[in-house]
């Protein structure tokens, strides 16, 4: 079992053995109407908020190995709570939301478990509230359509006779403001994000990369083909604003599972030289050390175009632009030339 305040512990139930599982997942099979054999050892399945997962055990030689994910359709996260559980600072918080405010492109990134799909989900719910949402997933996991009945959402399963690239041609025609993809983890779907971006939709979605600076190269490596590599992330750092890195771990100091933002990156194309860039506005070190800068002019000029008009000092950081804290303690300190600043 894995929960939030006791992270991952063991729960003794001789009851759910090998042929407890097997009846399992020939139920799961037969409702999903697929076929789960030797010939096919893997199954993917889902009920209206579980997503479950076998592998055979003609595979899986000790047993059948499952995974059951639970995806309930509420929001879980709210403003108090991600800043009472130091999973954001209230400054980057407001900032990340003025963003979807302004319609940037944002990318979530993280491990397995992370939590990448409930921040996509808060995020979402923060959009404004007459622009249409299509959601486009081959899981079910966000239930925006669920969650908000009385909004304009519609939400589309990709199966093997509707791909991303069939469902994208048709959610073009549906007129959407917000298409969301549940997560880029094929080349087809890098794809679906560069031409739904490209053509004037904004995006959320989530991707598997170790930090937000890396998410252009991640998606990169995720083509199938030989494209022209600075031609892609040209084309990603243009239409992409901005990337966020989260992270789950056992905390100590805590006593249980945390969640919270490591990385908040940048993305944009140098006037001048034409070459993608990258600023990293904040980073967060595995000794609780972090950095803050203030977004560029491109972000700004972007938000502004939007109808969201910042400063250009959004952290008020002053005129150093930059400033590092530590968030390795309780009672954070901050080290800056002797100056305190808001902690985080």
């Amino acid at each position: 079992m894995k929960t939030l305040d006791k992270g991952i512990y063991s729960v003794d139930r001789p009851d759910i053995n090998n042929s407890f599982m097997e009846k399992l997942a020939f139920q799961c099979s037969n409702v999903m109407g697929k076929t789960f054999n030797m010939a096919h050892p893997f199954l993917d399945a889902e009920s209206a908020e579980l997503r479950l997962n076998f592998i055979h055990d003609s595979i899986a030689t000790n047993g059948i190995a499952c995974v059951i994910r639970k995806t309930p359709a509420k929001i879980r996260l709210n403003k108090t709570k991600l800043i009472n559980e130091k999973y954001v600072s209230e400054d980057l918080h407001d900032f990340l939301i003025e963003c979807v405010h302004g319609h940037c492109n944002i990318i979530v990134a993280g491990e397995t478990g992370s939590g990448k799909t409930e921040l996509v989900k808060y995020l979402a719910s923060n959009t404004i509230e007459n622009e249409k949402i299509i959601t486009i997933e081959d899981t079910l996991e966000l239930h925006l359509d669920r969650i908000f009945p009385h909004r304009d959402i519609v939400a589309i399963k990709t199966n093997n006779i509707a791909s991303y690239s069939d469902v994208l041609v048709t959610c073009m025609r549906q007129n959407p403001k917000w298409i969301l993809l549940s997560e880029v983890r094929s080349a087809e779907a890098v794809m679906a994000v560069r031409n739904s971006i490209s053509s004037g939709h904004n995006i959320l979605s989530t991707i598997h990369a170790d930090k937000a600076s890396s998410i252009p190269l991640r998606m990169y490596s995720l083509l199938e083909s030989s494209q022209d590599i600075s031609q892609f992330l040209a084309s990603i750092h243009r239409y992409v604003q901005l990337g966020v890195y989260v992270k789950g771990y056992m905390s100590k100091a805590l006593g249980r599972f945390q969640r919270e933002i490591i990385e908040v990156c940048e993305f944009y194309v140098d006037d001048e030289t034409n070459e993608p860039k990258s600023n990293i506005i904040y980073k967060k070190s595995l000794d609780g050390k972090y950095t803050l800068k203030n977004p560029t002019k491109h972000l700004l000029d972007y938000l502004s175009i939007q109808g969201i008009a910042m400063p250009d000092d959004v952290f008020r950081l002053g005129e150093a632009n930059e400033k590092d804290g530590d968030m390795s303690n309780d009672n954070e300190q901050v080290n800056n030339n002797s100056s305190a600043i808001d902690v985080l």
